[in-house]
């Protein structure tokens, strides 16, 4: 019984001193979704989904709840945006190839209409991200509106 007593004492002070400590945070400006967003033009309904939906694991710019400073919560919520933003990143738009850009909004595509996008894990604590089947409609023809675009556009040879 000492020895559980012990262990349970030297895993509370391990998850004590462990608040202390946590992952970087993602804090970029909205300046670096400029670029995404010039090249394929949402309407404002669109935007508002992308900000509400999309933002905080796919661009530079994430609202952290309070709950991010719970360690090991914050590290958790710290993968979920490092792996979401390398399928898809909205900061990072500029640097990729049409060919690549064109693919991302096919997966896009398959994601929202599979309805996998956002992660129910995200909808639980930000109901505003579920999207209707209005949403999902008017997000999966802006993006063949974009694949389109990428479509006529020469490629380099």
């Amino acid at each position: 019984m000492k020895i559980i007593k012990k262990i349970l004492w030297l895993i509370l002070i391990v998850l004590l001193l462990s608040q202390f400590f946590g992952p970087d945070k993602n804090e970029g400006d909205l300046a670096s979704i400029d670029a995404f967003l010039a090249e394929t033009n949402p309407p404002e309904d669109i935007k508002l989904i992308l900000k509400e939906s999309c933002y905080d694991c796919h661009s530079d710019v994430t609202r952290y709840p309070w709950y991010n400073n719970i360690t090991p919560v914050n590290y958790w919520l710290a993968d979920h945006i490092k792996h979401g933003k390398k399928h898809f990143n909205m900061s990072n738009w500029e640097g990729n190839s049409t060919k690549r850009k064109d693919h991302k909004f096919e997966e896009l595509i398959e994601m929202i209409e599979e309805k996998t996008m956002p992660l129910n894990s995200y909808t639980w604590t930000h109901t505003e991200a579920k999207l209707s089947d209005t949403q999902i409609k008017v997000i999966i023809d802006w993006a063949k509106q974009v694949r389109l675009k990428y479509s006529l556009e020469p490629k380099p040879e």
